[in-house]
């Protein structure tokens, strides 16, 4: 294998780990009606379960925030991966609330821990040929993962025996998998001698709170529908449009999450002070379209709602982000871009 080659299979192979470790986040969202009929849990304890992965997001972005500067990227690649694969054990442990919560809490720190330095990770790796589309394949991988969890969990629920087990040990095959990947990986940090671990400070300078704050509140509002589907999207299928099918739970939400993805990469073609509020236009039309479907108990019109919204959600998320980025000061940019996920993912 050329060293061009073997360049480009460590790329992708970055890159697919960070697919893994994001799908393990959202795998439980077309199991939680076979939670509730096992277990007995309201759709408020549900909700709460959900949740619960903002603690361990929040938690991870502040603490680690800056660690993959000074303790290098594939450290902290390899401890998502550790916290992604105890998720999946809590998960298999299963049974009460107890663990349900605590498979969400890790599973949250496995996301923030990754969100940050997998993407770096992923664009420091890029040979010369993919320099261009590395940021648009880390957020691809981020998105896309997110998005694959429920469809994965979903087909092998309804169609294969174990529901509420086998996505989790196919789960933790793949970290497995993961974790040769990472290993195998070169460092692309330069690690100081002396590494100083701190509690990332939340700021945001005075000079780009004109540019933060909407661009976070449009962000808060994105995430608030992300969340709304994927906590929330079995209860609407199976309760108000009397579908029970788990894989096409998944569907749904997997497109919304494509969605995402596709207003992400298509928001460059706008104009720039357009952007943000198409964007926010987007989300509107889209929830809007989901209390038709309510209403109306009209899955294409859920589905329709998802990805006009999920488009939006792209859209308004990639232009503050990069609005937010480009207003900041070199020195304070990890700093305000650790603020802007906080603020999200409250």
């Amino acid at each position: 294998m050329t060293e061009s080659n073997r360049s480009a299979v460590l790329f992708f192979g970055a890159a697919v780990t960070f697919v893994v470790t994001m799908m393990g986040t959202t795998l439980p969202t077309p199991l939680y009606p076979i939670y509730q009929a096992e277990l007995g849990f309201s759709q408020l304890i549900i909700t709460v379960i959900f949740a619960a992965y903002a603690v361990g997001v929040i938690g991870a972005l502040i603490v680690t925030g800056s660690w993959s500067d000074q303790l290098g990227r594939r450290p902290m690649l390899a401890l998502g991966l550790m916290f992604s694969a105890a998720s999946a054990c809590a998960f298999l442990w299963g049974g009460g609330l107890a663990p349900l919560l605590l498979g969400r809490v890790l599973s949250g720190i496995s996301a923030g821990i990754f969100t940050g330095t997998a993407t770096v990770a992923v664009v420091e790796l890029a040979p010369a040929a993919w320099a261009g589309s590395a940021t648009l394949i880390a957020t691809a991988a981020n998105m896309g993962g997110l998005g694959l969890g429920p469809l994965f969990a979903g087909v092998l629920s309804q169609y294969l025996p174990a529901p509420l087990t086998l996505c989790f040990v196919a789960d933790l095959v793949l970290i497995a998998l993961a974790g040769v990947a990472v290993a195998l990986v070169p460092e692309t940090a330069e690690r100081p001698a002396r590494p100083r671990l701190r509690i990332q400070s939340l700021q945001v300078p005075a000079a780009v709170r004109g540019v933060f704050i909407p661009a976070a509140i449009a962000g808060f509002a994105g995430f608030s529908v992300l969340g709304l589907f994927t906590a929330i999207a079995p209860a609407f299928m199976g309760k108000i449009l009397n579908y029970d099918n788990h894989a096409l739970t998944g569907a749904v939400v997997f497109l919304l999450f494509v969605a995402s993805t596709v207003g992400q990469i298509g928001q460059a073609r706008l104009p720039d002070g357009l952007r943000l509020p198409l964007g926010c236009i987007g989300l509107i039309i889209g929830i809007a379209l989901v209390a038709t479907a309510i209403v109306a108990s009209s899955l294409m019109t859920l589905i329709a709602g998802a990805i006009v919204a999920g488009i939006g959600q792209g859209v308004a998320f990639r232009a503050g982000m990069g609005a937010v980025t480009a207003a900041s000061p070199p020195a304070r940019r990890g700093e305000v871009a650790s603020t802007f996920f906080v603020v999200l993912y409250i």
